[in-house]
């Protein structure tokens, strides 16, 4: 049996960061506030062996994509570490745009370019980027079975149907391959029935 992770004030400081940096955001087309994801993928990361700063990572894995770009990594940095950091801008699919002031290159763009960068990836940054697309795919799988939801949950993406299952099996099979194990497993299994129906 492994030796338990031991989460100190570090985690519950950065608990309480993320949740004042994601402070009224919810999970797109949903109420459910968007902590409940970063929960989640934390939880999954600590459930699977990662440590501290892996939990750390997961809980701010959204933080510079989504809410200050590249002054928000340099806080993390400064508040977690530079590993923690490394993994949070690993994470994200367009804060390279932000830093040269551009707008996002176009989605198909960016996500061909994250899953050509996974194959380079330290096992860190695979191991919290697994967590959050095993979260996002079980969501996913969930609205689709809900009766006032169903197949409407493909409304909620910017791109069709087609594209986020494209995107969904290139990570799979990704995943599969650089990481294996139960939780890219999981993914794949997951990925099917996205594709098969439920």
């Amino acid at each position: 049996m492994s030796q338990a992770t031991v989460l100190t004030d570090r985690f519950d400081r950065a608990l309480l960061y993320a949740t004042h940096v994601h402070g009224g955001q919810v999970r797109k087309g949903t109420s459910t506030p968007y902590v409940a994801h970063l929960l989640a993928v934390a939880a999954t990361v600590l459930e699977y062996g990662g440590d501290e700063d892996l939990a750390i990572a997961a809980l701010l894995h959204d933080s510079v994509e989504d809410q200050g770009g590249n002054a928000r990594l340099a806080d993390v940095r400064n508040r977690f570490g530079e590993r923690v950091a490394r993994i949070v801008e690993a994470c994200s699919d367009s804060l390279a745009d932000a830093a040269k002031g551009e707008r996002k290159a176009a989605w198909r763009d960016r996500k061909e370019a994250y899953l050509a960068h996974l194959d380079h990836a330290h096992e860190d940054i695979l191991r919290v980027s697994l967590a959050d697309k095993v979260h996002n795919a079980r969501a996913i799988l969930r609205d689709l079975r809900k009766t006032e939801i169903g197949d409407k949950i493909w409304d909620r993406f910017s791109q069709p149907k087609e594209q986020t299952l494209w995107y969904y099996r290139n990570l799979s099979d990704q995943f599969r391959r650089l990481l294996p194990g139960q939780l890219s497993e999981e993914l794949h299994e997951i990925v099917e029935i996205l594709e098969h129906g439920t």
